[in-house]
């Protein structure tokens, strides 16, 4: 095969990797309206765990069909355990955001992940991070406070529940990183589709909130649910697979677009200008320091030394 033909190749898989992932990021866009719409209805607790209770079993179907060995020792592992730990709490703080403060707004801080990831790298794992990542990070998180508006009259408390999820979701990716090759995805989303029915059911003792009767309406949604969050992770990785991860991963943040159309679309949420600002902060700061760590990984490779 000739160099052309390889570039060619490879620019192709990278646009169809780019395309599986922007479905996939309107998969979980749709996802979060189901879980905002069930969420008037069913309190956050119990939501957590008919999510972890029905997922948990679908996922674990789905690695056994696929024939995945199970490695018990990688399992055990103590960066799967900070994984799951990382997971529950995120969502635990996502599904409350979700609840209480408006779909938009939640989904605009969501954006702030990746930007949590670089942060903890560096702090916690001792990576190195330039200026020029750094100042990303503070424009990205100045974009979080852009978009809550702490000293607005329109203030939503509840969106500080978002913060939560950054964190949580954050350390999970960065667990992810250390997780042992022999334990695959659909067994660490197992694990933390699992972990959602103690996180459940504690919020639902503090709170001590009662059990909300799932009436037609939300027997329809919630499956709804889990067929667009399922799906929505099976194209994530399929996207993975498909092209060069630094090409793939930017087009994350086509969720926040999705998200936009669909609270305003469906819920009449309103869209501040305060939000779009935001959103677009983070969102700019974001693929920014995707950019140059791609960048920087190249340049790596390039100063490797090569075998004769």
């Amino acid at each position: 095969m000739t160099e052309d033909a390889s570039s060619k190749d490879a620019a192709r898989a990278n646009m169809r990797g780019a395309t599986i992932m922007v479905l996939s990021m309107a998969l979980f866009a749709v996802e979060d309206l189901f879980i905002k719409l069930l969420a008037s209805a069913v309190p956050p607790g119990q939501l957590l765990i008919c999510l972890g209770a029905i997922g948990a079993p679908i996922l674990f179907v789905l690695s056994r069909a696929r024939r995945e060995p199970i490695d018990w020792q990688a399992l055990r592992h103590k960066s799967v355990a900070w994984r799951t730990l990382g997971e529950a709490f995120g969502t635990f703080g996502y599904i409350l955001a979700l609840s209480l403060a408006p779909l938009a707004l939640a989904s605009a801080m969501l954006q702030a992940v990746p930007l949590a990831v670089t942060l903890g790298a560096a702090v916690l794992l001792s990576e190195p991070v330039g200026w020029r990542r750094w100042s990303a990070i503070a424009i990205g998180f100045a974009g979080v406070l852009v978009v809550v508006e702490p000293w607005g009259a329109g203030f939503e408390p509840a969106a500080l529940f978002a913060l939560m999820a950054i964190a949580g979701l954050g350390a999970r990716d960065l667990a992810t990183r250390m997780t042992p090759r022999a334990v695959t995805g659909l067994q660490l989303s197992t694990l933390a589709f699992l972990s959602l029915v103690p996180t459940g059911a504690l919020l639902m003792a503090l709170s001590g909130t009662p059990f909300a009767p799932l009436g037609p309406r939300e027997l329809l949604i919630l499956p709804m649910i889990l067929t667009f969050g399922i799906t929505g992770y099976l194209t994530v990785v399929a996207a993975t697979r498909a092209g060069d991860v630094g090409f793939v991963a930017p087009f994350r943040y086509f969720r926040i677009l999705f998200a936009l159309i669909l609270a305003r679309a469906v819920l009449g949420e309103a869209i501040t200008p305060a939000m779009l600002i935001g959103s677009a902060m983070i969102v700019g700061s974001g693929l920014y320091s995707f950019w140059r760590e791609r960048r920087l990984r190249r340049a790596a490779s390039l100063m490797a030394p090569r075998g004769l």
